[in-house]
């Protein structure tokens, strides 16, 4: 079993994260063709998402809105910032 994997977020070979990260057929597809550093980037998109939103992890519709842009993240058309975002 390769120790990297051909990241769809970097575009290019990086090292294969350890474990599924997340559970189900996404987590799956995420352990097969992201690399650590393109989990890295959805982490720091992930918080961004969760403090501009306000959203509760423990909101199940939150977390439905993260699952679904962590399939855009990775496997569409990108995940956006909200439309008023400033990065600091």
């Amino acid at each position: 079993m390769s120790e990297t994997v051909h990241c769809v977020k970097t575009g290019r070979e990086g090292p294969k994260l350890k474990r599924q990260p997340y559970p189900g057929e996404l987590g799956e597809r995420i352990l097969e063709h992201v690399s650590q550093e393109g989990w890295q980037m959805w982490l720091g998109h992930q918080t961004m998402l969760i403090n501009e939103y306000r959203l509760s992890p423990m909101d199940p519709k939150a977390r439905a809105f993260l699952e679904q842009e962590m399939e855009k993240f990775f496997f569409g058309e990108g995940s956006a910032p909200p439309p008023d975002y400033q990065p600091e």
